[in-house]
Parts: C-alpha cells; sequence; structure tokens
C-alpha cells in the first residue's frame, strides 16, 4: 500500500489558516491557491460530519447520505492529502467514505458515478486498498440496471419501478461512464464498458448541435427507444445552452476518449469546447447559460469553469494542442482571481460564484462542492501533473 510520504512530500510548515491568510489583491498565483484550498479544508473539515451539498450565509448545508455530490467531499479530502502530506486528511476521506458506503447499491440515480468516481476509485488508485475498488465495482453494477437497451442510453432521474422520466438522459450523465471503464479495468468484464460506449454514442449522436452547443436533457420513448427532443430543467430552454452540461461534455468525451481510445469521442469533445471557449466572456468564468438571453452579462457559475478548465488540460494532452492547454490555465487563473472566498473569514467554501439551478432560483451565486473538488484537480493537474496521473488513473 502507497504510504502518505509516497503521495506527496510533507509541508515544511503549515499552511496559514483561513483566518490568519492575507486578503489577497489581484489574481492569486495557482500555488497559492492549493494552498489556500488545502488550509480551507484544514481549518473546516474536522467539524464536517455529513455531506456538503452547497452553501447558505456562507456556511454548508449539509446531506446525510451525500445526495449526488457526495463524493467530490471525498475527492477533496484525497486530494488535500496529496497535497499536504498531513493524515488526518486521509483519516476524513475513509470515515466519510464509510457514510457513503451504503449508497453502492443505489439503482435509483445515474449519479452513482459521480458518488464514487472522485471517491472510491481515487481511495484505491491513492492506497491500494481492494475495500474501495470493490465497493466502486458494487456502484457500477448498480448503474448498468439503468441502461435502456432500445434506446441505448442510461436513465439519468428516477426509480426503476417509476414510469416518471424513464426515457429521460441527461448532459451530465456522461461524465458518470468512468465508473463503467473503471470496472472493466478491474474485473475485464467488457459489459460495463460496452454500456459506457453505446450510451456516449447516443449522446453524440442527439445532444450536439451543429454550432458545438448542447441542451441539458433528451427524452426517448422508453418503450421503444424513439428519439423525442431536447428538453432541459438547469438551462434556461430547451434551446440554450446550460454551461455546467456543456462542461461535463467537454470533461466527459474526452475521458472516455482517452480510456478507449475512440476518436470520435475526442473530436466530440473539441466540438463541444470550440463552442464554449467562443461563448466565453473576457473574464473566463462562463455565464451559467451561454444562450440565455442576457448573455453574457448574466449571472455566473464558477463550477462549469473549474469542470472545463480540467476537461481543457485534458483535451490538450489528448490531442496535443497547446491552445486548450492555455484556456484551461486562464480559467483557473480566472477563478483564483475572482472566485474564492480569502476576503470572508466567515465562508466555509473554497470557491465562490457558483449556480446551481437558475430556472428554479435554487442557488444562484452560491459555493459548491463540486467546485472546490473540480478546482483542485485542475490545480494538481497543473502543478503536480504525475499526481494528477496517479488520481485519475493514467
Amino acid at each position: 500500500m502507497l504510504t502518505t510520504t509516497g503521495l506527496a512530500v510533507a509541508a515544511s510548515a503549515a499552511a496559514p489558516t483561513p483566518a490568519q491568510a492575507k486578503p489577497l489583491r489581484g489574481r492569486m498565483k495557482l500555488t497559492d491557491a492549493a494552498d489556500y484550498a488545502v488550509a480551507k479544508l484544514r481549518a473546516v473539515a474536522p467539524r464536517v460530519t455529513a455531506f456538503p451539498v452547497g452553501t447558505k450565509f456562507e456556511k454548508w448545508t449539509y446531506s446525510q447520505n451525500g445526495d449526488w455530490v457526495g463524493g467530490f467531499w471525498l475527492g477533496l479530502l484525497w486530494l488535500a492529502w496529496l497535497h499536504s502530506g498531513d493524515p488526518q486528511f486521509r483519516t476524513l476521506a475513509e470515515a466519510a467514505a464509510a457514510k457513503l458506503a451504503p449508497r453502492r447499491t443505489d439503482t435509483s440515480t445515474h449519479d452513482v458515478g459521480f458518488l464514487f468516481t472522485p471517491s472510491w476509485i481515487t481511495g484505491y488508485r491513492l492506497t491500494g486498498d481492494p475495500k474501495w475498488r470493490d465497493g466502486a465495482i458494487d456502484a457500477a453494477d448498480s448503474l448498468i440496471q439503468r441502461y435502456n437497451p432500445r434506446g441505448k442510453f442510461i436513465r439519468a432521474w428516477g426509480a426503476l419501478t417509476s414510469s416518471t422520466d424513464a426515457g429521460r438522459t441527461i448532459m451530465d450523465t456522461i461524465m458518470n461512464l468512468d465508473l463503467l471503464v473503471f470496472a472493466t479495468q478491474q474485473t475485464g468484464d467488457l459489459k460495463y464498458q460496452d454500456i459506457a460506449i453505446a450510451h456516449a454514442r447516443t449522446q453524440q449522436t442527439y445532444f450536439p448541435r451543429p454550432d458545438g452547443s448542447t441542451p441539458h436533457v433528451f427524452d426517448f420513448d422508453p418503450d421503444t427507444g424513439a428519439p423525442i427532443g431536447p428538453g432541459t430543467v438547469q438551462g434556461y430552454s430547451p434551446a440554450s445552452c446550460w454551461s455546467r452540461g456543456q462542461a461535463w461534455g467537454v470533461y466527459g468525451f474526452t475521458m472516455l476518449s482517452r480510456r478507449t481510445g475512440d476518436t470520435t469521442f475526442l473530436a466530440t469533445a473539441r466540438k463541444l469546447a470550440d463552442f464554449a471557449l467562443a461563448a466565453l466572456s473576457p473574464d473566463h468564468i462562463p455565464v451559467w447559460d451561454y444562450l440565455a438571453p442576457q448573455a453574457p452579462n448574466d449571472v455566473k457559475d464558477a463550477s462549469a469553469g473549474a469542470i472545463m478548465a480540467c476537461g481543457l488540460l485534458d483535451l490538450a494532452t489528448a490531442t496535443g494542442e497547446q491552445h486548450y492547454h492555455e484556456a484551461g490555465t486562464a480559467i483557473l487563473d480566472a477563478l483564483a482571481g475572482t472566485c474564492l472566498t480569502t476576503r470572508s473569514a466567515r465562508a466555509e467554501a473554497i470557491v465562490a460564484r457558483c449556480t446551481r439551478n437558475r430556472p428554479a432560483e435554487d442557488g444562484v451565486e452560491i459555493s459548491l462542492p463540486y467546485a472546490d473538488y473540480y478546482l483542485l484537480e485542475g490545480l494538481t493537474r497543473l502543478l503536480r501533473p504525475a499526481d494528477a496521473n496517479r488520481v485519475l488513473g493514467f
């Protein structure tokens, strides 16, 4: 099993706590941003007893079972251990993982990929402990039960016994496929990866528009598999382009191409990335929906920026095209300079200016755990590429 020493060189001095840190004016260096993230977690994580889902007045609100975001909190703790060598982060990650364990048999959502990829799979890659691998495979077994072979898609929402949303898949689903690829890698059973590829081909066929934008939702007839058409829940309209969904697509199609060697997935990722970069405002922080009427002068979603930055850095690795690397770095630089919580001693999160669900007026410009996770993942990709490869399985 890998030791803490083997994962990261212990810091010679502890990073300042948020209360000690001076407000930083202008852009933070990316190394400072990583240090700030670890310091914030060191101050906040020991008193967290459930799974953060979003902030209210700068304080985390919680879910006891993890909702769909619990895996990101674990992923943050693993990354903090990687950056700092501080064993308390591993202890906290393992305790949180035990609380997430019952969800590995949850067949009611596609989000078991979000729950177990940054958490249990990362734990396995960093420690070698087979219990994390075995739990992730259990989660993959749960996820494949949501596959509709007639339409060749993984159903996003709703209990398998419910007809509501039975034909609905969403852009986010592309991110849950890596759990299935991992299961095939570990077991040698191709059924998991075959389903991942079939679903991705369906998304590839029906989601991207000619200009590279995407809807949040696409519906099928669950009985025949026939396509019905696009829709939305978190975007402005079925014809708009919800920025976080677009970021999921850039990241997810790139990752699946790297896992499988399928270059058509890479071409799709590039198409989505090129649209998003053309729509990005000069401040490099995505608006919540690129095609909403007031875009680009509208509410921001820093979480979309953090996710897209990771996808762009991966896309640069996959294509060898430097401009994607430069764009991903610029987004991380902008997040570090304008979206961190450095000026607030009260804030418990790392990243501000995130928007969860604008149409529902739910969580407009708050903090979200996946923004914190993908910011630190992106910084790890830039500052510690060998460690990032270990986390991501490359």
